[in-house]
């Protein structure tokens, strides 16, 4: 009876940590992390303060989570497309969530502390997104749509950082179509694009 307890005290723990995660989602997407405090987000799903800090340890933690769980989403709806149609389309989805995007530009940038609470989530991101871009631009290759002359690592590190440079910039100013430029980089390293058609 007592392993019973705990396995559905632990399965209430992580429905709980969930609901919380989907709420902080939706708020920060519309009002942004800084103005996002925890108790807002504690009552938002029937918590003190200290019962959300019960989930997670520090403010800091639960926004790194929030974005974990925001990708994860991302991949679950997209999960039959190519990395780079993936983040084609992620980035027109961030055009209408500048909460997060906001988040994630502030908290990457925090986040190159080793110290930071999110410092090793966003390693392991960067890694991770490096090596399924270039994964798929090799398959672009192959298949004879990208310049073979290219790198694929560094084509994948090129548009991560154009990515990202692309958010800082939108923030600032909404009328720039971050889509619209990474596809043109992929059109520049296109078989027919400049410097060449070589295949």
């Amino acid at each position: 009876m007592v392993l019973m307890a705990q396995r559905g005290s632990y399965a209430k723990g992580v429905a709980k940590r969930e609901e919380i995660l989907a709420t902080a989602l939706e708020v920060i997407a519309r009002h942004g992390y800084r103005r996002t405090s925890v108790r807002e987000l504690a009552e938002a799903v029937g918590l003190s303060q200290a019962g959300l800090l019960h989930y997670f340890s520090s403010k800091e933690e639960l926004f790194a989570e929030v974005l974990r769980k925001r990708d994860e989403l991302s991949a679950a709806a997209t999960k039959d497309a190519t990395p780079l149609a993936i983040l084609i389309d992620a980035v027109r989805h961030n055009a209408e969530v500048a909460g997060l995007v906001r988040l994630h530009t502030q908290f990457s940038a925090e986040a190159t502390d080793e110290l930071h609470p999110a410092h090793a989530f966003f390693a392991q991101r960067y890694a991770e997104l490096r090596e399924r871009s270039a994964e798929a631009i090799r398959q672009m290759q192959d298949a004879g749509e990208l310049r073979r002359d290219v790198d694929a690592v560094t084509l994948a590190t090129m548009t991560i950082a154009l990515t990202d440079g692309l958010q800082t910039q939108w923030l600032l100013d909404p009328s720039i179509d971050m889509a619209a430029h990474i596809e043109a980089l992929l059109a520049l390293a296109s078989a027919g694009g400049p410097a060449g058609s070589e295949r």
